[in-house]
């Protein structure tokens, strides 16, 4: 299992294990048995060509049915955070390269580079029912971007600035920067509202990967540097500290 260490925004680095291949393409392959599955159930009720047969005669109706096929890989990862039914099933997740969460620009840009990574052509393929010529250089371009990249990225994963992680083999990465709070709660460090969404990410994956692996020298280490970013004094131990801010980003960023 290929595993890569990244720069956090507290200059901690936290590893991860990047998706093998194999996990990449089943995900893959059940994204496109949804979308096909998709239309396929849509072209009972509504009367469009099915999925693998093209025709020129596609109508407006023809074409909103087509739009979440279209679109299906952006819409889910900006939903579900960087994960699609494929990727929930491998239980692999989109994160940036420094760690983070993808920006909707980084999703974005994802979504447009599918149409030169391996194997996004070969569906386009299916329905035209013929092979271009130069689909082939294409889809070479992708797997070797995959294969040879030091962090497995496809090309756009490249352009992104992202890359795919396995999330069983990997610290427990929570989908939202959200923390449930009591009703009463009061907050102690309003410093904390200095950091951004990303530091606050990856400082609730850090919280997580303290509890789970008993390393307390990193729960100290990360408390004395973002006490030293946000020139801020706390008599609180480090994890009990960590896990303040984290409630009080969540208290004011809630009540604002």
């Amino acid at each position: 299992m290929l595993q890569v260490k990244l720069d956090t925004g507290f200059n901690i680095e936290v590893e991860f294990a990047i998706s093998p291949f194999h996990k990449r393409l089943f995900a893959w392959v059940i994204d496109l048995m949804t979308c096909w599955l998709y239309i396929k159930i849509i072209s009972l009720i509504v009367d469009i060509p099915s999925f693998f047969v093209w025709t020129y005669t596609w109508d407006l109706s023809g074409l909103l049915v087509s739009l979440p096929v279209l679109f299906y890989h952006l819409i889910c990862e900006v939903s579900f955070n960087g994960r699609s039914l494929g990727k929930f099933a491998m239980n692999i997740k989109v994160i940036t390269a420094e760690g983070g969460q993808p920006t909707l620009g980084q999703y974005l840009i994802r979504w447009v580079f599918r149409l030169v990574d391996f194997p996004y052509w070969i569906p386009i393929a299916i329905v035209f029912g013929q092979l271009p010529w130069w689909t082939l250089p294409i889809t070479v371009a992708g797997l070797i971007s995959i294969i040879f990249t030091p962090k497995s990225q496809r090309i756009g994963d490249f352009v992104a600035g992202t890359i795919l992680i396995d999330l069983k083999n990997s610290t427990s990465w929570q989908d939202t920067v959200f923390t449930e709070i009591e009703s009463t709660y009061q907050p102690r460090y309003p410093q904390v509202m200095q950091l951004s969404d990303r530091d606050i990410n990856t400082l609730k994956s850090i919280i997580q990967s303290v509890k789970k692996k008993n390393d307390y020298e990193l729960s100290v280490r990360i408390a004395e540097r973002i006490k030293s970013k946000l020139k801020m004094d706390s008599e609180q131990d480090s994890l009990d500290f960590l896990q303040t801010l984290l409630k009080d980003y969540n208290y004011y960023s809630t009540s604002n």
